[in-house]
């Protein structure tokens, strides 16, 4: 459903602790932002202020948690970096920074009046997965110089080239803050989950740092007190190659764009619920704009933060103002303090970010999914990294569909030199479910799948899936699934387990072959559906139901997959 809620009175503790939580956790993220972009710590706190009230107000997701993200921060470093090199300065730069971030929000404000959100459910998994990869990689290869103690070269090619010669010169105490940072972001959680433990290293290695005196390069002067408009430095925007501004405008719009509606999506999935993807356009824009005026770095939805605030309580936009609010506190607050962090307990945090953003599964899975799929992941996932993380998507998805377009034509000519009369007369006959009693229709739910689960339908068989009355067999009839790619295999793996957690019994009747090898390869069978469970055809399965033996797999059906499920 989509029920866009500002404040719902029943849940205001809720969106408290919401809201509170994923402030917490957004501080050090947003400091160690801004110091990746150029602009400086405060920048990335003007960014998650501004992106964290306004996105949330004015936006189509209820429980998004908008801020500097690894992908956007990314993108703006390469932007302020050239707009430096050309300027001299960063002071001299500064106007023409504020005029492509503030383009890119008037794109995605327009992006989403013509609708253009919808169409993000087309997104092939392979390429999502090459990118978040691509950007997890570009974030962690940007922390080795800092890490060692060093300012980093901005182009990744640079920085390959000069590590052999840094080695020797790295800095032992900043290498030990960082570790020393890596370590308590992985092992806190063994101890506690109830304060974030990046929020620890955080404090902790900054008192560590001061105290014992290290020397290791720190933040510098943070500006306290409530931001100030930047609109003076409008005036000096160089519009000598207007390109130099509409290209990069784009390409943070794009981006922005793509990874606030995949958190979006996120959401949907955790919540049940469904998101204005246009609604969800402007409210970014809006955030972004804010942001640029502020001298703040642009963003989008981040994935962590908006699982952080719904598992925290968080359901409507409330806990996202909250979450920006409570910054703006902290900043009024605390900017003495945190001009003293450590830029090595700031690398060590945003290592831990590239880490979790490369999508293990993804690579996990590389030898088992398509050929194809496996090939657009490894170009999406080498474009982002080392030539542009836009042309990378725009690669990916012309492969993919191309790719998929190939497959599908092989398929029908196979299909078209192989029918027999006996094939087609059971093709007639596939829907026939009136042998089943009216007893066994109450318990359980028949769902047909007509055609190529894929990229482009990945999105509807979630909604379908979401659907899902309340009973105890769900029968998926895949007679006409000739093919599934990585995408739809992860739609059904999500459909599955939801339906597990449920202690629904999920069966398969005709499944092809291409689809049964797909499932098999990435343990969904057995994992989740048992090698029984698959029929041949429609009245082996009807058998079983009417001998009652799937009923009594019922109550065996939770032990039979939790293993699985907490895997």
């Amino acid at each position: 459903m989509n029920n866009n809620k500002l404040i719902d009175i029943s849940n205001l503790r809720g969106d408290f602790f919401g809201g509170i939580t994923a402030g917490v956790v957004a501080l050090p993220l947003a400091l160690a932002f801004g110091v990746q972009s150029g602009m400086g710590a405060i920048a990335g706190i003007y960014g998650a202020i501004a992106l964290g009230i306004f996105a949330a107000w004015f936006g189509g997701t209820n429980t998004q948690i908008s801020g500097p993200t690894g992908p956007m921060t990314v993108v703006s470093a390469v932007v302020i970096a050239t707009e430096i090199e050309l300027h001299g300065s960063l002071d001299a730069a500064l106007g023409t920074i504020i005029a492509i971030f503030l383009l890119a929000g008037l794109l995605q404000i327009i992006l989403g009046i013509l609708k253009v959100g919808q169409y993000i459910r087309y997104m092939p998994y392979p390429v999502v997965s090459g990118f978040m990869s691509g950007i997890g990689v570009i974030i962690i290869v940007l922390q080795i110089f800092p890490f060692l103690g060093h300012v980093s070269p901005k182009k990744i090619p640079d920085i390959f080239a000069e590590v052999p010669n840094i080695l020797p010169m790295a800095n032992y105490e900043s290498v030990g803050l960082a570790v020393a940072t890596i370590a308590t972001i992985f092992l806190f959680p063994l101890l506690t989950r109830l304060i974030p433990s990046a929020l620890v290293a955080l404090v902790v290695l900054t008192a560590a740092s001061t105290f014992l005196g290290l020397d290791v390069a720190i933040i510098g002067n943070i500006p306290e007190g409530l931001p100030a408009l930047h609109l003076d430095a409008l005036d000096h925007i160089d519009f000598s190659d207007p390109m130099l501004i509409i290209i990069p405008g784009l390409t943070l719009a794009a981006l922005g764009t793509i990874d606030s509606l995949l958190t979006s999506i996120v959401a949907d999935n955790m919540t049940k619920t469904q998101h204005n993807s246009n609604k969800e356009l402007v409210g970014q824009g809006i955030g972004n704009m804010v942001a640029a005026v502020l001298g703040g770095i642009p963003g989008a939805g981040a994935t962590m933060r908006t699982v952080i605030n719904i598992n925290s309580g968080g359901k409507t936009k409330l806990s996202g103002v909250i979450h920006g609010v409570a910054l703006l506190l902290v900043l009024i607050g605390a900017g003495a303090y945190a001009r003293l962090i450590p830029l090595p307990v700031l690398a060590g945090i945003l290592i831990t970010v590239g880490i979790g953003i490369i999508d293990y599964k993804g690579l996990k899975h590389i030898f088992h999914v398509p050929k194809s799929d496996a090939v657009v992941m490894l170009i999406v996932l080498t474009m982002t990294v080392f030539v542009d993380l836009l042309q990378a998507v725009a690669v990916g998805m012309v492969l993919a569909s191309v790719l998929f377009m190939k497959k599908m034509s092989d398929i029908v000519e196979e299909k078209t030199s192989s029918n027999s009369a006996d094939e087609l007369a059971r093709e007639v006959a596939w829907m026939d479910e009136a042998e089943l009693s009216d007893d066994i229709l109450k318990k359980i739910y028949i769902k047909h799948f007509d055609g190529p689960i894929f990229f482009g339908f990945a999105s509807k068989f979630q909604e379908i899936s979401r659907a899902f009355p309340e009973v105890d067999v769900v029968i998926m009839r895949m007679r006409k699934v000739p093919y599934i790619d990585q995408s739809g295999m992860y739609a059904i793996e999500d459909a599955v387990m939801a339906l597990n957690k449920k202690n629904v019994l999920v069966l398969v009747t005709g499944i092809q072959k291409q689809p049964r090898d797909m499932l098999k390869r990435i343990g969904i069978v057995p994992g989740m559906i048992a090698e029984q469970h698959l029929y041949e055809d429609f009245d082996s399965c009807v058998e079983e139901l009417k001998s009652g033996e799937v009923f009594k797999d019922v109550q065996e059906k939770e032990d039979y997959v939790w293993e699985h499920i907490t895997r």
